[in-house]
């Protein structure tokens, strides 16, 4: 039975290591197996059983909901140009029969759509599998270490990133560049801006692909141990954006797809595994909502002038000591 102060602990956990780059599945993992008796159990029997059989996983799926709400309130602004923006867009594009994006928003728009087709099919399609194979806390202890390395990896590759062969000052506006993108022309010398010394490509300049690429890069989170906000942030950075439009870009990519995985398994709670929990899924959703409204609030903050280095130290250090402990 899950108790009220599994049911708290459990939603702050939720609600901070969603967002921070530091993986909540593998917390979700990891830090019950520290605690061990009755709350170690909640993940080794999650482990082996359905969504519709598992309180405790119809309890993750409502924190992932509330998570999801925390970042809709947070960027409300954010997602109501989108979607304007993409309303707009629909029918010019429906009509040419490719994606017409005559400003940043909409551009913006498809490329939220765009990242989101492949972390939902592969989510979708392979979920359960790699919750049951890797939702060990072994198994998240390595993929945390590794989800360290792979953080540092960014900061690494963010040197090396493309960006910046434009003189400061004399890149083209945003709208031109996007007008240019709209019929169909590459996008040369794309806008950049100087951040702490180094210039940096803007969120409305990135390509297609290179979102599709992004969004591709949430579907390792399916790994626990691996962080979803993480590794599409390196992957921003790996494309010459800055640590703050990488950070919004991955929340903004987050947001559709917990809210659609956590809908879609939501009514899970009105069958079995909702059974004598539904006050405790109440009290950890809200913790949940409260942690991650904090959490988003702080780290936009804390992007435009910080790095990932303090979270892959975090991670290795965790990580290690967990295969350590686990092995």
């Amino acid at each position: 039975m899950l108790t009220y102060l599994q049911a708290a602990v459990i939603g702050l956990l939720q609600g901070v290591t969603e967002l921070f780059p530091v993986s909540s599945l593998g917390h979700s993992v990891l830090v019950p197996a520290w605690l061990g008796g009755s709350w170690e159990h909640l993940v080794t029997e999650s482990a082996t059983q359905t969504s519709e059989q598992s309180p405790y996983l119809a309890f993750i799926v409502a924190l992932h909901v509330a998570t999801a709400v925390a970042l809709l309130v947070f960027f409300l602004n954010d997602w109501v140009r989108i979607i304007r923006a993409f309303c707009r867009s629909l029918g010019p594009s429906l009509r040419a029969r490719r994606l017409v994006a005559a400003d940043p928003d909409e551009r913006l728009a498809w490329l939220i759509v765009l990242a989101t087709i492949p972390v939902g099919l592969i989510g979708l399609a392979l979920e359960h599998t790699f919750r049951t194979l890797f939702a060990k806390p072994l198994a998240a202890a390595i993929f945390l270490t590794l989800n360290g390395l792979i953080l540092l990896l960014g900061e690494w590759l963010r040197r090396l990133a493309p960006a910046d062969e434009a003189e400061e000052g004399t890149a083209q506006p945003v709208v031109e560049a996007m007008a240019a993108g709209a019929h169909g022309a590459a996008v040369a010398d794309p806008p950049v801006e100087a951040v702490r010394g180094r210039r940096t490509r803007r969120l409305a300049t990135l390509h297609y692909g290179e979102g599709v690429v992004i969004g591709l890069f949430q579907s390792f989170a399916l790994l626990a141990g691996i962080s979803r906000s993480g590794v599409s942030m390196v992957g921003g950075l790996a494309r010459g954006l800055s640590h703050r439009d990488a950070a919004r870009f991955s929340f903004l990519l987050a947001t559709p797809v917990i809210l659609a995985a956590g809908v879609l398994k939501l009514p899970t709670l009105a069958g079995p595994a909702g059974h004598g929990i539904l006050g405790q899924v109440v009290l950890g959703s809200v913790v949940a909502g409260v942690a991650a409204y904090a959490s988003v609030r702080w780290l936009t903050r804390y992007f435009e002038t910080r790095t990932l280095t303090p979270f892959a130290v975090y991670c290795l250090i965790a990580g290690i000591a967990s295969i350590i402990r686990f092995a």
